[in-house]
C-alpha cells in the first residue's frame, strides 16, 4: 500500500504501487481529488510526503521540527489588528525588542488601502485580496500580513516567510476567529478588546516557547529519566543542560543545540529533534522573561550582600583582593615594610596552596606581586611570578586530570557524547595553556579519540 503524510496527518491510499498504473506521476492530483471528496479544502500550500519506512517518517518529523524552529527564530513581532478599522488589538514581541505598534498599524493600513484600491481598479474584485498574503518592507524588516474574516494578522520577520509559516498563519487565523469569536464581536460592539488567554494561544500556535529561556522541570519521573538514559543523544543534551544550570539560571535551545554540534558530528535537525522531545515531555520547561529578570536581580543582590558581609573579615572575596587598600598604604610604606609585607603574603599563599585552596593562594601571591612591582624589587618580582605560574599549572593539572578521568569513565559506559565533551575540555586545556608543549602526545591522542567516538555515534 502507498501511505502519504499530509501536514502531519496520515492518509492510506489503499492501492499498492504494483497495481497502480498511474503511480507516481498522478499521485498528487489523485490525492487532491480524494481529499476534496472527503470535504478537505486543498490549496497551493499543501505539503505531501510519501513514506516508505519508519526511517523516512522520522526524517520527515525532524525536517518539520527544524522548520518550526527556523520559523520562530525568524519572527520578531506579532501584531493583531481589526480588519475593518486597522486598529491594533494585540502586540506581542517575540524578540523582546519594543516596536511602536500604533505607528506600524498606521503604516500597514495605508499600504493595504492603497493595495486594495489598486487591485479594485485592475481586477474589479476584493474577494481575491481577502484570500491573499500581503508582503512588504518596514524599516529593516519583512512584513507578512494575512486577512481573516474579522482580524488582520501581521508578522514582522527578519527574512521572508517560508511556505510552512504561511500555512501556520492560515491555520491560526481560522482557528483564532472561531475560538475568540465572542471577544471579537464584543470589541466591534463596545470597543473593548479582552486579551485574556490570547498570549498563551499565540505562543502555542507559533511554537514561540522554542525561543524562551529554558530550565529543567522541578520533578522528573523515574520512567522519564530511564527513557532519557536509553537515548544517548538525549542523555548528553540533558547532562549539558544540567551542567549549564550550575552557573546560570536558564539555558536556550539555540545555545544548547550549538554546544552539542561542537561535540558530535551530527546534523542540526537530528539534534534539535531530540531536544524537542525533551520539551514536549516537559523535561525542559520554558520560563518567562519576567522570572529570568527577577532571578538575575536576586542573584546580584545576594552577591552584593555576601560581599558586604565578608568584606570586613577578608578582602579575598573580590578580584582586587585588597589591592585598593594596598594603594592607600603604599605612600607611607618603606622598602623594609614592603619586604616584610611581601613575606607575610607569600607565607599565607603557601599555606593556602598546601591545603589546595588555590584561589586564596593566588590572591595572596598577586598582592605580594603588586607591592614588589610598585617598589621595583626585581628579584621578588621574578620569584613571585614563578610561584603564580606554578600555581596556575597545578590548577590546570587538576582540571585536566578531572576531564580525562570523566571522559574515560563515560567512554567505558558507552556514553560517547559526554565522553567527547570531557575530552574536548581536556584538549582545550592542553592547547591553550602555555606550559604544555604543542607537540604533547596527549593532544594527538585526544584528537584521535574524539574522531573515533564521533564515528561510533554516526
Amino acid at each position: 500500500m502507498v501511505y502519504f503524510e499530509i501536514n502531519q496527518l496520515g492518509f492510506n491510499c489503499g492501492i499498492s504501487k504494483s497495481n497502480c498504473p498511474k503511480y507516481p506521476k498522478s499521485c498528487m492530483s489523485c490525492l487532491k481529488k480524494k481529499l476534496k471528496e472527503l470535504g478537505f479544502e486543498v490549496d497551493s500550500n499543501l505539503e505531501v510526503f510519501e513514506l516508505d519506512s519508519y526511517e523516512r517518517h522520522l526524517q520527515v518529523e525532524r525536517e518539520i521540527i527544524w522548520q518550526k524552529f527556523s520559523d520562530v527564530l525568524n519572527i520578531r513581532h506579532i501584531v493583531l489588528m481589526d480588519k475593518e478599522s486597522g486598529l491594533k488589538l494585540l502586540n506581542y514581541s517575540v524578540s523582546g525588542a519594543e516596536m511602536d505598534a500604533d505607528l506600524l498599524s498606521g503604516f500597514i493600513q495605508a499600504n493595504i488601502t492603497f493595495s486594495e484600491s489598486d487591485s479594485i481598479s485592475s481586477n474589479g474584485s476584493i474577494n481575491l485580496i481577502n484570500q491573499q498574503f500581503y508582503e512588504f518592507q518596514y524599516q529593516n524588516f519583512n512584513i507578512l500580513l494575512k486577512n481573516g474574516e474579522f482580524i488582520r494578522l501581521c508578522l514582522i520577520l527578519d527574512q521572508k516567510a517560508s511556505d510552512s509559516m504561511r500555512t501556520t498563519v492560515m491555520q491560526f487565523l481560522q482557528e483564532y476567529e472561531e475560538l475568540f469569536h465572542e471577544v471579537i464581536s464584543n470589541f466591534r460592539e463596545s470597543g473593548i478588546f479582552n486579551t485574556e488567554n490570547m498570549i498563551e494561544y499565540l505562543i502555542d500556535s507559533f511554537n514561540i516557547k522554542l525561543v524562551f529561556p529554558m530550565s529543567l522541570a522541578h520533578s522528573i519521573s523515574p520512567n522519564e529519566i530511564e527513557k532519557i538514559n536509553q537515548n544517548q543523544l538525549q542523555k548528553a543534551v540533558f547532562n549539558l543542560a544540567k551542567e549549564h544550570l550550575v552557573s546560570k539560571s536558564f539555558f536556550s535551545i539555540n545555545n544548547l543545540l550549538n554546544r552539542v554540534k561542537k561535540i558530535v558530528n551530527l546534523e542540526a535537525n537530528l539534534i534539535l529533534y531530540e531536544i524537542y522531545q525533551l520539551v514536549e515531555s516537559n523535561v525542559f520547561v520554558p520560563i518567562n522573561l519576567e522570572t529570568v529578570a527577577s532571578d538575575l536581580e536576586m542573584r546580584e543582590e545576594t552577591t552584593s550582600e555576601k560581599l558586604a558581609k565578608f568584606k570586613p573579615i577578608s578582602s579575598l572575596i573580590t578580584d582586587d583582593s585588597g589591592i585598593e587598600d594596598l594603594r592607600i598604604d603604599l605612600d607611607e610604606m618603606s622598602i623594609l615594610t614592603a619586604n616584610k609585607t611581601i613575606k607575610e603574603f607569600l607565607k599565607k599563599g603557601k599555606d593556602a596552596e598546601k591545603t589546595l585552596a588555590y584561589q586564596i593562594a593566588e590572591k595572596e601571591y598577586k598582592r605580594a606581586l603588586y607591592i614588589a612591582k610598585e617598589f621595583n624589587l626585581k628579584e621578588e618580582i621574578t620569584r613571585i611570578s614563578q610561584s603564580v605560574l606554578n600555581l596556575e599549572k597545578k590548577e590546570k593539572q587538576l582540571e585536566l586530570d578531572f576531564a580525562l578521568e570523566a571522559g574515560e569513565n563515560a567512554e567505558k559506559n558507552g556514553d560517547y557524547i559526554n565522553s567527547i565533551n570531557f575530552y574536548q575540555k581536556a584538549l582545550k586545556i592542553l592547547e591553550s595553556f602555555l606550559i604544555f608543549n604543542i607537540s604533547d602526545s596527549r593532544i594527538k591522542k585526544l584528537k584521535k579519540k574524539i574522531i573515533k567516538l564521533r564515528e561510533e555515534i554516526q
